[in-house]
């Protein structure tokens, strides 16, 4: 734990302020998963500082939390046409993706267990913590600003799904929370987009994509091949 503290610390996700008597803090805990592959074998053991967020009250704490996710048929529309067309289709993921939102209300937790801190001192949250409400809307508004400071543009069928054309061509980066897909004929492009997002978050490059929200999937000189083999 005090690997994940200590990188909550070095990002400024909070502040060690005086709890005053107008602040009510909410409480936190560790959550432990076991992350598996898309063939069901153990890939890692992960540790993470979850808010109560059911402490939280509309208001004070919390305003807005919708955030857009893709709609199914979305993605399955995106495979189809980049199988007609014959883009190759790259998978992406951001590591604690909540995390990145920055928050734009007053937020005030409990120190975590096994984080020790000085009598009467609370954290004052900069960043989204899971558990939070509005940490779903504040990451999508933290991503959105950057693929659109990108020149991208939201799709108007699908706020999920963004859309860049220029001379050399079209892509479509698809983001469902925190796993992206993006294909298109502009290679240069998608070029420059992972590594601009590479700068602002911490990404992993999945290469090709094989494993998207249940759906697995491989490419053959026919098209593309969807099955769900491991959800059976």
């Amino acid at each position: 734990m005090a690997k994940e503290i200590a990188a909550l610390e070095r990002t400024g996700t909070w502040d060690l302020v005086l709890m005053l008597p107008q602040v009510t803090p909410i409480t936190c805990k560790w959550v432990y998963k076991i992350k598996t592959r898309s063939d069901g074998s153990l890939e890692r053991y992960k540790a993470r500082l979850v808010d109560r967020g059911f402490q939280q009250e509309h208001g004070r704490d919390y305003d807005e939390t919708f955030a857009p996710v893709a709609h199914m048929t979305t993605v399955r529309t995106l495979l189809a046409v980049a199988s007609v067309r014959q883009w190759s289709i790259s998978q992406l993921d951001v590591k604690n993706a909540f995390l990145n939102g920055e928050l734009r209300e007053e937020v005030y937790m409990q120190p975590p267990p096994g984080y020790s801190v000085p009598d009467g001192m609370v954290c004052h949250l900069r960043r989204s913590l899971y558990g939070l409400k509005q940490a779903p809307r504040a990451w999508f508004e933290r991503f959105s600003s950057i693929v659109t400071d990108a020149a991208f543009k939201p799709s108007d069928h699908d706020p999920a799904l963004f859309v860049h054309t220029s001379p050399r061509g079209r892509t479509l980066l698809l983001l469902y929370v925190d796993d992206m897909i993006i294909t298109g004929d502009d290679s240069q492009f998608i070029e420059f987009v992972k590594k601009r997002l590479s700068d602002k978050f911490l990404m992993s490059d999945l290469g090709p994509l094989r494993y998207f929200l249940g759906l697995e999937v491989s490419s053959t000189p026919d098209g593309i091949y969807l099955t769900q083999e491991k959800y059976i």
